[in-house]
């Protein structure tokens, strides 16, 4: 049985336990650049003993950040400073991925945000320019850029964001998109050639992450069986693993969302693992140890992803493997071995 402090091996993947810190956003960076900030937020989770560190949604373009204060991986800069935090991760025993990705309807500070289609995400946010097909395809292009110099940065791993409502998850969603182009005509199609890009400049024995929204909260939204398909497609494309999430796309309504509770996409992501047959992560309020654990032991997923209760305890991983057993003493620092026996 797969428990949470185990090591986990996949392709050149080798973590020491099943522990991912999932990616959030720091809204910290200027002109997306990593500072010192980002450089103590991540390393401070690797010297608390996380198995892979998955840097904040870092984005391809300008305009394809959140906020301008969202990370970008577009330039030299950018590469260097995070290049520095792959460094220090790496030296503190912990493996480092990084989420790409472009916000598009949902780029807030973005003059004229971009979509699959000319639909606002709320009244709150602005009208989007409708990417035309030659647009799209130099966005492909874009993502494939910065993926190579993710590789270049020296990542462990690459996931492309494909969920709560950002770009890719825009052109897959059926609300969202209403092309007639044959992006329209075959919604997976954008995200399969960012896959097919992304993964043509990576090492064959580097792992692609994908993180998926397999359901759609929103009232009219997609079902399971839909989500589904779409992950089949683009592990078909190259995808490795999948980090099994849901929603983002609108407003949840009280007739798919019945409210967020421990473990409350599990079920997502036994689904997705058995129907797709590749590894998992899984999210949704896994704060709690025991519910992590069930994650990983009930095989649902393969590795757990935590967030919030990462962000306030950085020694999350020490300090719950010691609540479980008194005599474990896997990835306590020698620095901090007298704080904990």
């Amino acid at each position: 049985m797969n428990t949470l402090f185990q090591p986990y091996q996949f392709k050149n993947l080798s973590l020491r336990n099943r522990v991912v810190m999932a990616p959030m956003c720091q809204y910290s960076a200027e002109d997306g650049i990593a500072n010192d900030w980002h450089f103590v937020h991540y390393t401070s989770r690797a010297i608390g003993g996380v198995g892979l560190v998955i840097v904040e949604m870092t984005n391809i373009e300008p305009d394809g950040r959140i906020t301008d204060n969202c990370l970008g991986l577009w330039n030299d800069k950018q590469q260097a400073a995070l290049k520095r935090i792959v460094d220090a991760v790496h030296q503190h025993g912990a493996k480092i991925g990084i989420q790409i990705a472009h916000a598009g309807r949902k780029a807030t500070d973005a003059k004229t945000p971009v979509s699959a289609s000319d639909i606002a995400h709320s009244e709150r946010y602005k009208t989007p320019h409708a990417l035309t097909t030659e647009e799209t395809e130099a966005m492909v292009q874009k993502y494939k850029d910065t993926a190579a110099r993710a590789v270049a940065a020296g990542f462990d791993t690459i996931e492309i964001h494909g969920a709560h409502g950002y770009l890719i998850h825009q052109f897959q969603s059926p609300s969202i998109n209403n092309r007639d182009d044959k992006y329209g005509q075959d919604r997976s199609l954008f995200g399969v050639e960012v896959v097919e890009a992304v993964k043509s400049v990576m090492p064959d024995d580097m792992p692609l992450l994908f993180r998926t929204s397999v359901y759609e909260f929103a009232e009219g939204g997609y079902d399971l069986d839909y989500g589904i398909d779409m992950c089949k497609r683009y592990v078909e494309a190259g995808v490795d693993m999948l980090h099994v999430s849901a929603g983002g796309e609108g407003t949840p309504s009280k007739s798919r969302f019945t409210g967020a509770y421990p473990g409350y996409m599990l079920n997502f992501a036994r689904a997705v693992k058995e129907a797709c047959d590749v590894p998992v992560i899984a999210v949704g309020i896994l704060d709690d140890v025991s519910t992590a654990e069930y994650a990983v032991s009930s095989g649902a997923s393969d590795l757990a992803a935590i967030g919030r209760a990462l962000l306030r305890d950085p020694h999350w991983v020490l300090n719950q493997e010691q609540a479980i057993d008194k005599s474990a003493r896997s990835f306590i620092p020698e620095q901090y071995e007298r704080g904990y026996y």
